[in-house]
């Protein structure tokens, strides 16, 4: 099992398979992002060979597919149906912009795929195009329905930022649970590389969106005495049959219960997502690295992990944008 120098025990990996998106939303990238060559990025035969020494050799069980956008990779069913497949995987989610789910979903599902958080930042559908620059907020629920009639688990992310959706949004948004078994999630933006300075100015914390929530709706209750599921805190409206997530990772962070790692599209080993320092994975592997020297390299990493984020000591990741290193 993977343990880091804290004792903690890191088995739950978050992979890119694309730096791509089909979206260009106003706190992810730039209109004009300049993506990576395919050829620099982990292929299908290389995400092969790693999956069965973080399951087996080091204990990772819970896998998330993230990108860019996810779905926009080739052979991504097949590649799902894989992992599904190997030995110690016990579990496949997926953060997808939901954009292709109306056609996935269903044969995502089939190949082993058990829950989707889906991006959903407004339901007005000219807010939903402004913030993504040119999205359809009816495509996303298209993959919201055929992801519920393919028995997907389904949980809403939402980026709040200031001045864009942190009023009628996040209640429009908070009302769904009243409707649907669904966890929206309400997620502070983190500052990274250019768009930095815009994401630290507008961040909103969880105080705030509940008073927004409380006085339109009504007062959300906390659940499970604040316990974090995962990295989220849960409430729920009165008589509501979803609940309400508010992950904090700005202003109430929760490091000490971290047990991830990240996978980035072109092959580095991610210990924290808003510490910049990466271990590469994808150059030993084109090198003829042994299993048993990649997993050296492996545990050695994990046991550096960082104990946290800096952002409080003005830390700021610089050398990737969040679509590059996947969420």
């Amino acid at each position: 099992m993977a343990r880091d120098r804290f004792g903690r025990m890191i088995n739950y990996l978050r992979i890119s398979l694309t730096d791509r998106c089909n979206l260009r939303c106003v706190y992810c990238m730039p209109v004009d992002m300049v993506f990576r060559p395919k050829a620099e990025l982990l292929q299908d035969d290389e995400l092969d060979r790693l999956m069965p020494l973080f399951a087996q050799q080091l204990g990772f069980y819970k896998f998330r597919l993230t990108g860019g956008e996810p779905t926009l990779r080739e052979n991504i069913v097949s590649i799902v149906e894989r992992m599904a497949h190997t030995p110690g995987v016990e579990e496949i989610a997926m953060t997808t912009n939901g954009i292709l789910l109306g056609r996935l979903a269903e044969p995502l599902a089939i190949a082993g795929l058990r829950r989707v958080n889906v991006s959903i930042d407004s339901l007005d559908p000219d807010k939903f195009r402004r913030m993504t620059r040119w999205g359809d907020v009816a495509d996303v629920w298209d993959g919201l329905k055929a992801s519920t009639a393919a028995g997907l688990e389904i949980k809403l992310n939402a980026v709040v930022a200031r001045g864009f959706n942190d009023q009628s949004d996040v209640v429009d948004l908070a009302r769904l649970t009243y409707e649907f078994p669904w966890q929206v999630r309400f997620i502070e933006m983190m500052p990274f590389g250019e768009v930095a300075e815009f994401q630290q100015a507008n961040t909103v914390g969880e105080a705030e969106l509940l008073e927004t929530i409380g006085r339109s709706l009504d007062q959300p209750i906390l659940l499970h005495q604040g316990a974090l599921d995962g990295e989220a805190r849960l409430y729920q409206l009165p008589d509501a049959v979803g609940t309400l997530g508010f992950i904090s990772s700005v202003t109430q962070p929760f490091c000490a219960a971290c047990n991830r790692a990240r996978l980035t599209a072109d092959g580095r080993l991610r210990l924290c997502l808003l510490r910049d320092n990466e271990v590469d994975l994808l150059t030993p592997l084109r090198q003829g690295a042994s299993d048993a020297d990649l997993v050296a390299l492996l545990e050695a990493a994990i046991w550096e992990k960082p104990w946290g984020h800096g952002l409080a000591e003005q830390e700021v990741p610089m050398r990737r944008v969040m679509s590059e290193i996947g969420g």
